[in-house]
């Protein structure tokens, strides 16, 4: 019987691409054979800083679905869960939101970064200064010890095991477990704009469902080097895109190397490389994009009711165990 628990959560704010296949997809299919897996459609997470645009999450939420699935997660093996359908979380949620202060939630430098780049300065919600609590009681609420994760959500799980920590300490109990992080091999990857991570809201990622000609059309526009203008110049490799995504899906790597010492020294065209990483990206989406066309609305909201049902029935033992460590556990 598998014993290890590991949780993962997406929010539903736009389809999974490329940076979430590298990122953390790869993981959680290896983790469903390792682990009691739970993974969560954060939807509830997504309204914290999309309030005002609730279409647009839940136009998402089977989207999400349909992309775990597409990429070999087997609902046998993971449970898939909507955030939104565990009112215990949000209770949870409100106990550990007294276990934090706003200083420490404003210096968590995942916060920190993602304020910046929402730019709300003193407007932000406090749902969305307070997510990270709300992280912790997903972590927390299904007995969690492994949580795949990219490095910059690191400083969030350091946040939960604080709060594990120092409810445990107050209430003299050990029912909440510290979480580990298990770290992707390959790291975030760049957008094919170059100028920053691949992200939905940026629009500069190639989605897993996206069509052939728009896969062609995104890696013929990606950044490579600027000051490589001709066939025979000299080639940066270091902080080209073309490579950074051919490193991570082209499984020839004695090839690849050839290819970089080629590029460097003159001789190697930048729509030589672009063609060979459309055709590796070609072969690595069609069975994704395939299996993922096939996939019905009432499959999907079956598995994610399914899903539910069971996390549910985990959270409120967790709950229960929680309320009876504060002592609140009245009747």
């Amino acid at each position: 019987m598998k014993k290890t628990v590991a949780l993962t959560a997406d929010r539903p704010t736009g389809k999974l691409h490329l940076g979430h296949f590298v990122g953390s997809l790869k993981n959680r299919i290896e983790l469903q054979h390792e682990c009691d897996q739970y993974i969560m459609i954060a939807d509830t997470q997504a309204f914290t800083d999309y309030f005002e645009q609730p279409q647009l999450v839940i136009d998402n939420v089977l989207e999400v679905a349909a992309d775990y699935l597409a990429v070999g997660l087997d609902p046998n093996l993971s449970t898939i869960f909507i955030q939104s359908r565990i009112p215990q979380l949000c209770e949870l949620t409100m106990y550990y939101m007294n276990l934090v202060s706003v200083a420490r939630l404003q210096r968590n430098p995942t916060v920190k970064a993602e304020l910046v780049h929402k730019n709300f300065g003193p407007s932000v919600p406090v749902g969305f200064l307070c997510y990270p609590v709300s992280q912790a009681a997903d972590i927390t609420a299904f007995g969690t010890e492994i949580v795949p994760v990219g490095e910059d959500q690191l400083p969030m799980l350091e946040q939960t095991n604080e709060i594990v920590r120092r409810f445990n300490r107050i209430y003299n109990t050990n029912c909440l477990k510290e979480a580990h992080a298990r770290l992707g091999k390959t790291k975030r990857l760049t957008g094919i704009d170059g100028k920053a991570k691949a992200s939905k809201s940026l629009n500069n990622a190639i989605f897993l469902s996206d069509a052939p000609g728009v896969i062609k059309e995104k890696v013929y526009a990606m950044f490579t080097d600027p000051h490589h203008l001709k066939v025979s110049d000299h080639g940066r490799v270091k902080g080209n895109v073309v490579f950074e995504y051919l490193d991570a899906f082209y499984d020839n790597a004695e090839e690849l190397s050839s290819l970089k010492a080629q590029y460097k020294k003159g001789g190697l065209g930048d729509i030589t490389l672009k063609s060979l990483l459309n055709d590796t990206l070609q072969e690595l989406l069609l069975p994704i994009r395939e299996k993922r066309s096939h996939l019905s609305r009432k499959n999907l909201l079956e598995i994610c009711m399914d899903g539910t049902q069971k996390a549910e029935t985990v959270a409120k033992m967790t709950l229960n165990e929680v309320k009876k460590s504060m002592g609140i556990n009245y009747f």
